[in-house]
């Protein structure tokens, strides 16, 4: 399997694992995500890489269907500002290929903000670490598991 669910399965957490076939034209990955799932996109999370204003790098994990708001994750980071990461500092950074990027399992443990919205569904999916794999899970689980800030960082 992936870093992520080893990482899941290690921890004791439930969680289910849901693949489905990738379409790399997809134009994203995390709506393709959820309609292949059949889920609501408000349940499937998409996990973003954002430089920090002292050159760290930083997870935000956010509804496919927002997008995120890099000031909102800047505050919640006690930083000035936020940028996206440059995809190929975000693939060394996680160990994952961008599209497949999970909040689970990544080679070096990033500062990490959940959207507020996660915190309203009782399971949300996430990248199980390969696209076309996603997983299900409590988002108290993934707050826990990442040690993520909880905050309003998405924007429709």
């Amino acid at each position: 399997m992936t870093p992520a669910v080893d990482e899941a399965r290690n921890a004791g957490i439930h969680f289910e694992l849901a693949e489905y076939e990738h379409d790399p034209r997809a134009d994203s990955y995390g709506m393709e995500a959820a309609d292949a799932i059949g889920v609501p996109a408000e349940r499937v999370f998409k996990t973003l890489v954002a430089q920090l204003d002292d050159d760290s790098l930083a997870v935000a994990i956010v509804p496919v269907a927002g997008q995120l708001d890099l000031k909102a994750l800047a505050k919640a980071l006690g930083a000035r500002r936020a940028q996206m990461a440059d995809p190929t500092a975000a693939q060394r950074a996680t160990g994952y290929l961008v599209g497949g990027i999970s909040p689970l399992g990544q080679k070096r443990r990033l500062p990490t903000a959940l959207d507020e919205s996660a915190l309203l569904q009782d399971a949300i999916y996430i990248s199980a670490g390969r696209r076309g794999l996603d997983m299900s899970l409590a988002p108290t689980d993934l707050q826990s598991l990442t040690d993520a800030v909880v905050a309003p960082i998405a924007r429709d």
